[in-house]
């Protein structure tokens, strides 16, 4: 039988390992892992940004084909609102930065300085010489070149509230009381001064907000259509003569086509030009001054105009996969106020977007709600951005949590208390 020697190399040697260094090399590794895991995005966080990215850039591009005619009718430059909104845009993203690095923990003692500050702007607001009417409407504060509209902050503000508050109660959700105080009059409070401006889109989207955040922790139903009827009722109550008139036009628009229903049918119009792929980028119709508010609320309208159906099937797509990837940071977030806030920021994006769309479409009211990244609008892009960033850093915090758990050491199995054999030497 032939054999074969083995030669070993001679820099290579066998050692004797000693006492505890597999344990230490084990958590050399595991550390590894975890700072791999704490530099590596999970992939909900990855398709969170990259919608949230390609809706604000097709909403620059979409502003500078939306207001390129009114801009230099008004103003003589084609590019003020492109220039403006890109601004936004990079201040927004720098608050996405920021808002994505701040542990998301700080937000619950940030809730009522928040809606301190944000209650005080909305009373600055309606002060006629801080306040800048637009419109007939008093929702703006001018700081030189620079617009603030306290409503947008208004919205994460009562997100992060409404969050704080059911996180705290969350053992006495049960009773009716404990859940309206006091996230309703707070709301109240909001609602009334915002209604003062005046702006009945904005309040029914905040009413929105903090009813769904009561739904996603579990609210009883019957409390929450109760307090639904009786907000209508009174909010009902409250509108003006023209806000009545204007609830209920979409259902009738031709009855008066060249007043309250002049804005929906010429938005229907240039929906409908489009066909399957649109007039083409920059070449609409319905932008030479027959859509009012073409670059803000109904820029919808001429995306569908330019892109088509196609253009608007890849908008509401990636509107879907930013909702989508928002429930899922919900889903995994490891605590109760962290999936609160995520859940509430998701319905606000959701909610918004659904009433936006549709008063274009002519399926809801014209409430004048701009449609989120998209629609010009300075606070309301830097605040959903800076929204986006909590919703990042809440993804983040869970993943880091679930490679901790994973990465663990394993706990060394029981001791039975005797002494373990020793081994004889083989001879």
């Amino acid at each position: 039988m032939a054999t074969r020697a083995v030669t070993v190399a001679p820099d290579r040697h066998l050692r004797v390992v000693r006492v505890g260094e597999p344990a230490r090399a084990r958590a050399r590794l595991r550390d590894r892992l975890r700072r791999r895991e704490r530099t590596r995005s999970p992939t909900v966080v990855l398709v969170l940004l990259g919608a949230t990215g390609l809706l604000t850039g097709i909403g620059l591009v979409m502003v500078l084909s939306a207001s390129s005619v009114s801009s230099y009718a008004e103003y003589g430059s084609s590019f003020l609102f492109f220039k403006r909104q890109a601004m936004y845009a990079v201040v927004g993203t720098v608050m996405l930065v920021l808002t994505s690095r701040i542990r998301y923990q700080a937000w619950r003692r940030l809730s009522v300085p928040l809606l301190v500050v944000t209650l005080g702007l909305l009373g600055l607001v309606l002060h006629p010489g801080a306040g800048t009417v637009a419109g007939g409407s008093a929702r703006w504060i001018a700081l030189g070149p620079v617009t603030i509209q306290p409503s947008e902050i208004a919205k994460l503000a009562m997100v992060v509230f409404t969050a704080t508050i059911l996180a705290r109660k969350w053992n006495r959700l049960a009773d009716p009381l404990q859940v309206a105080l006091p996230l309703l009059p707070v709301l109240g409070v909001v609602g009334a001064l915002i209604m003062l401006q005046p702006d009945l889109g904005t309040t029914v989207l905040i009413a929105g907000i903090v009813f769904t955040g009561m739904f996603a922790a579990g609210v009883r139903l019957r409390y929450l259509a109760l307090w639904l009827v009786a907000g209508t009722a009174l909010a009902f109550a409250l509108m003006h003569q023209y806000q009545r008139v204007r609830l209920f036009t979409f259902l009738h628009p031709w009855k008066d086509p060249t007043n309250t229903g002049y804005q929906l049918i010429q938005s229907l119009i240039g929906l409908g030009s489009g066909g399957w792929l649109g007039v083409g980028l920059g070449a609409s119709r319905q932008k030479w001054m027959y859509i009012p508010n073409a670059h803000t609320d109904f820029i919808f309208s001429i995306l569908g105009e330019e892109l088509g159906l196609i253009g608007e099937i890849v908008v509401l797509v990636l509107f879907g996969m930013l909702l989508y990837s928002g429930v899922r940071v919900a889903a995994r977030a490891t605590d109760t106020f962290g999936r609160l806030l995520a859940a509430g920021i998701v319905g606000w994006l959701g909610l918004q977007t659904l009433v936006n769309l549709g008063a274009v479409t002519g399926l809801l009211p014209v409430t004048g709600v701009p449609l989120p990244f998209v629609s010009f609008g300075g606070s309301s892009l830097v605040v959903t951005l800076a929204a986006v960033g909590i919703l990042v850093n809440i993804g983040r915090s869970s993943a880091e949590a679930s490679a901790e758990v994973s990465t663990a050491a394993p706990k060394p199995p029981p001791s039975s208390g005797k002494p373990r054999p020793r081994r004889k030497a083989a001879r």
